[in-house]
């Protein structure tokens, strides 16, 4: 009969970490000096060596800010999910809500943008003004209409 011992888990090099996760080497590397990510474990010849731990905190890292979560945010986020227990949810959603609002405020900012930008190209292409509407248009104080 064989024996059956544990597997430890793969060891990942920071190239196969980045390759597994879409994140920049020196990205990767960054996280660890700001201290958002832990310093890794080195082999003996000095090498980082990765694991599934760090490969699931750096997922998680990446897509929050993909989410346009601040460092600061994620900070938060990854303390949180450290903590487990009832409150996190809540905490959570707090964390969430506020970055909803902001990300409400850009959309209404950038629908603005859009419709100042949309009639200076009609205006263009309808040669309303004897000069350029997008020169003008830039020379203006702006006013946002929400």
């Amino acid at each position: 009969m064989r024996s059956v011992a544990a597997r430890s888990p793969p060891a990942l090099s920071i190239g196969e970490l980045s390759r597994r996760t879409g994140v920049n080497i020196e990205t990767i590397r960054y996280y660890e000096r700001i201290k958002m990510m832990p310093a890794p474990p080195r082999s003996t010849s000095g090498r980082r060596v990765y694991g599934p731990a760090e490969a699931r905190s750096l997922a998680f890292i990446r897509r929050s800010r993909e989410l346009g979560f601040t460092l600061d945010e994620i900070r938060a986020l990854l303390a949180l999910s450290a903590e487990g227990g009832p409150e996190v949810c809540a905490e959570g959603r707090e964390l969430a809500a506020g970055h909803l609002a902001e990300v409400r405020t850009k959309i209404a900012d950038l629908r603005s943008m859009e419709r100042v930008l949309a009639d200076t190209v009609r205006r263009c292409d309808a040669g309303e003004a004897a000069g350029c509407p997008l020169i003008d248009s830039l020379s203006r104080p702006a006013i946002y209409a929400r």
